[in-house]
């Protein structure tokens, strides 16, 4: 069975579609909520499909699933920054509904993802 590709595999392509989504929202802001909210909230996307790249080029099981337990922590990071944004009325009920449906979304596809590591790492 061939290897799949970094780009081929879900949660990583979810995982960007999210960070884009958040950033052409977070360039709207007014400095001072970019320079705040802003910022956290972008990195905290960014590390979750960072933190699955970083996963797919490890060897070891145990740093695969290190990385991969951070992209879940920043995806919780994320979270929180976007009820930051709504309780501030940096985005609508709309925008914060969409992208926490994208977020808890994820969520399992990722602990699923993980869990799939770890059944890896014991049939090994």
């Amino acid at each position: 069975m061939p290897v799949q590709s970094l780009e081929e595999i879900e949660i990583f392509k979810l995982a960007e579609e999210i960070s884009d989504k958040w950033w052409n929202i977070v360039s709207s802001w007014s400095p001072f909520a970019k320079d705040t909210i802003g910022k956290q909230l972008v990195r905290a996307v960014d590390s979750i499909g960072a933190n699955i790249a970083e996963s797919y080029g490890r060897y070891h099981f145990a740093e695969k699933i290190n990385h991969l337990y951070y992209s879940r922590g920043s995806l919780y990071e994320a979270k929180f920054f976007a009820r930051r944004a709504l309780k501030r009325k940096l985005v609508d009920q709309a925008t914060y509904d969409n992208m926490l449906g994208d977020l808890s979304k994820l969520a399992p596809m990722l602990n699923a993802y993980i869990k799939s590591k770890r059944t890896q790492k014991k049939n090994a």
